[in-house]
């Protein structure tokens, strides 16, 4: 898939371990790739990893302040965008009867508005281009419902629909907007979970393991690509069959 090579992509949540596969991954491919987040020391790891690739410091959160974000990021790549990989997000679990009010809004925000807000500027940025794709990260918890997640799965969940209604908009622009819903993807999130609980996990995924990093970013590779063209709003699970659309 060396037709990245002309390809100037943004990525958020950069500094994880999903978001440091899809940088190599893409820079494999040579993409010129500009990679967001809030911990500006994991960025500047990335920049001595991979040489080539541009970092900006920033927090999704600040929503008055994407459009900017979305400007300037394009400005570093050399003034286009053909591609945004919104990958950054937040949990803040707790039983319905006890998440408060502030525990959900700040996962709505954060996952869902800030997402669309991402995706608006990149869009106006991509109709100058008359082309692009936005591949946005759920999770399978967004189809299947998760304890103690309401809010996080009523975001993912959105940012789907949302996904789909954009790329009824904008498909005859040529832009695409799919979504990747990883299911259990071994991370520092997952290595946090009690043993006896990632079991039962396991015991839920037919192929009997948690997935890869890599599987994620070889997801993104494909939709970020000119070989997934003429696929737009649609979600693409990577899961190991544990949810099966």
């Amino acid at each position: 898939m060396n037709n990245l090579k002309t390809k100037n992509i943004i990525v958020t949540g950069a500094s994880g371990g999903i978001g440091n596969s899809i940088i190599q991954k893409l820079n494999e491919c040579g993409a010129n790739i500009l990679a967001s987040g809030t911990r500006i020391e994991k960025l500047e790891e990335l920049k001595s990893k991979f040489k080539d690739i541009k970092i900006l410091k920033f927090d999704i959160s600040q929503k008055d302040k994407i459009e900017e974000f979305i400007e300037n990021a394009s400005t570093e790549l050399g003034g286009s965008l053909d591609c945004i990989v919104n990958n950054a997000g937040i949990t803040q679990d707790n039983l319905a009867i006890r998440m408060s009010l502030d525990e959900w809004e700040k996962v709505i925000n954060i996952n869902l508005t800030s997402t669309f807000l991402l995706s608006k500027f990149a869009i106006k940025k991509m109709l100058k281009n008359k082309s692009g794709k936005i591949i946005n990260i759920t999770s399978v918890v967004g189809h299947t419902g998760n304890l103690g997640q309401a809010n996080y799965t009523a975001s993912k969940a959105g940012i789907i629909a949302m996904s789909k209604s954009l790329a009824i908009e904008y498909a005859k622009k040529n832009i695409n907007v799919n979504c990747i819903s990883p299911g259990f993807i071994k991370t520092a999130m997952t290595n946090k979970i009690d043993d006896k609980f990632k079991e039962i996990i396991i015991s839920k995924i037919p192929s009997g393991k948690l997935g890869e990093p890599e599987d994620i970013a070889n997801a993104v590779l494909f939709l970020a690509s000119n070989q997934s063209d003429y696929i737009n709003g649609e979600t693409l699970h990577v899961n190991g069959g544990m949810y099966m659309a």
